[in-house]
């Protein structure tokens, strides 16, 4: 058996292996929940481009360090800085880094002509959980949860989740997901279809590399069509989704009730939200 192999992201925040073509990028900011930097988010946006023409990546797992899948996005650097933005950007070029990022990342691990496996070990939270329903397949450890969060924190939700989750739940269940923001717990992710399986946190790494090393031994060509056939049999269109929600979060990062709710996730209060 080979040894793994690992490979340079250009950051700490995302680690990445290649074995006997399973590529695995992790999270790897466990001291913030594995929360989305600007580093996390272009490194993986670059590995994800890389994998899909690299032939010896049969299969894609992803998941995070520690004991959390993801968190989202870092809501005390967005306290910080006072909105949803980064740096000295207009508001046009947030919005048009966010849909590159969010096609590079999110829509990339969607439309793959490869199979994706999330592995979660923790909480999968607001984009976390977007890039988690984003892979073709989910398994978590019994212990982890799913929460959309955006409606916590005063956003409308990015990373292609509203499309995803529709999708896996239909429209009922996803606007209750998303208006509410209810902490899912594996089992009922179980039931709803969110996740594929769960297991025991200390047989979450070993089930996923078997489930892994199962779809890097099949056959490429078939996955390659099985994944557009069945992409193209869900109605509408992700890239239409992916920019959409890209717009209106940027502009929920201008909102009062945005910097209100990151104060208080900081102060560890619950927000007054005024609608404006």
């Amino acid at each position: 058996m080979s040894q793994p192999s690992s490979i340079d992201t250009g950051t700490p925040h995302l680690l990445a292996t290649l074995d006997e073509g399973v590529l695995t990028l992790t999270l790897n900011r466990p001291e913030a929940r594995n929360a989305m930097s600007l580093a996390m988010n272009q490194a993986l946006e670059a590995q994800l481009a890389a994998a899909e023409l690299d032939t010896r990546v049969r299969c894609i797992v992803l998941t995070g360090a520690g004991k959390g899948f993801c968190a989202g996005g870092d809501v005390k650097g967005m306290a910080a800085s006072g909105d949803g933005t980064v740096g000295a950007l207009t508001i046009d070029q947030a919005i048009h880094r966010q849909r590159a990022n969010q096609r590079g990342t999110a829509g990339r691990l969607f439309k793959m002509p490869k199979p994706t496996l999330a592995a979660l070990p923790g909480p999968a939270a607001g984009a976390g959980l977007s890039l988690a329903l984003a892979c073709d397949l989910r398994v978590m450890a019994s212990t982890a949860i799913m929460t959309t969060a955006f409606a916590r924190v005063g956003f409308s939700g990015d990373y292609g989740g509203t499309y995803f989750m529709t999708q896996l739940v239909g429209a009922a269940k996803a606007r209750e997901l998303y208006l509410l923001s209810p902490r899912v717990s594996a089992e009922e992710a179980l039931k709803l279809g969110l996740a594929n399986w769960v297991c025991a946190p200390d047989e979450l790494a070993e089930r996923a590399a078997q489930i892994a090393r199962t779809l890097a031994a099949g056959p490429t060509v078939a996955y390659r069509y099985m994944k557009e056939n069945l992409n193209r049999a869900m109605a509408g269109d992700v890239d239409d989704c992916l920019d959409l929600e890209a717009t209106h979060h940027v502009h929920c990062g201008q909102t009062e009730d945005h910097r209100e709710a990151s104060r208080a996730f900081v102060e560890k209060r619950e927000p007054v939200f005024q609608g404006r």
